[in-house]
């Protein structure tokens, strides 16, 4: 049974709730397991959506699970660690289905690293978006430089990375990197009525659309490849964790 992640399925919609409250909402080795089992399902069936959110008002995902992760010394078990969600991201960007990130509240780092492999982003209009990766000495390593610049640019993609900039979802979604706002209170059901509407043809289209819009894209699986080195060596230094020991003390 999942434990950190509720996944429901209504007509051709597959709904996934990240439910880890005590870690703000954060990736861990075990949704990792559980994300992989739903992107199996998801792969061989022939649901139509999948919505991807997370439990409660405040948080859609705040990262890397920091305490989790912290255990992790090298830069070969950092490079494992990125190589194994990287994957992950890029079987969701593939999946025959349309994708949509339902955002609920705030999200951090991987988060929306996360959120970019989404084929659309809904989100509330309370949330913020924390480019928070700078702050712990460490560049994106799941394909989120990459992504980001194809939404947002080079120049901004920058700017925000090395200022570790916190945006409001008006900003967000007026450079592009969301491509909704809703009231908090309607987002449930405004991402339902959204992801039936697109359901209204079957799988096979969808498919068809999805692998067309990837087909000029060899190059950007090299760079999205090409960030998880970069992002292991730094996961290394010991800059990062001094840093990301600061953080948890001062949180305990």
């Amino acid at each position: 049974m999942s434990t950190t992640l509720d996944v429901t399925a209504y007509e051709h919609i597959l709904t996934a709730t990240i439910q880890r409250p005590e870690a703000m909402n954060a990736i861990n080795f075990e949704l990792m397991d559980e994300l992989e089992r739903v992107l199996d399902h998801l792969e061989n069936s022939r649901m139509r959506a999948f919505v991807l959110t997370g439990a409660g008002r405040d948080l859609f995902v705040s990262g890397g699970d920091l305490k989790e992760f912290h255990g992790i010394k090298s830069a070969d078990e950092a490079e494992q660690m990125a190589r194994r969600m990287g994957a992950i991201l890029k079987r969701i960007e593939r999946l025959p289905c349309w994708t949509i990130a339902s955002i609920n509240g705030s999200t951090y780092g991987g988060g929306w690293e996360l959120m970019l492999a989404f084929d659309f982003r809904i989100a509330s209009a309370d949330a913020t978006f924390h480019f928070s990766q700078g702050k712990f000495y460490l560049p994106p390593g799941w394909g989120g430089l990459t992504r980001l610049v194809e939404k947002v640019g080079r120049s901004t993609a920058l700017r925000w990375l090395a200022e570790t900039a916190e945006i409001d979802a008006g900003k967000a979604l007026n450079y592009g990197l969301i491509d909704r706002l809703c009231p908090p209170d309607e987002r449930t059901e405004q991402t339902y009525d959204w992801a039936k509407e697109m359901c209204k043809n079957d799988r096979d289209y969808i498919k068809t659309l999805k692998q067309g819009a990837l087909a000029f894209s060899e190059a950007r699986w090299k760079a999205i490849e090409q960030e998880i080195q970069p992002f292991a060596r730094l996961w290394e230094d010991e800059r990062h964790h001094t840093r990301v020991e600061k953080f948890l003390n001062k949180k305990d």
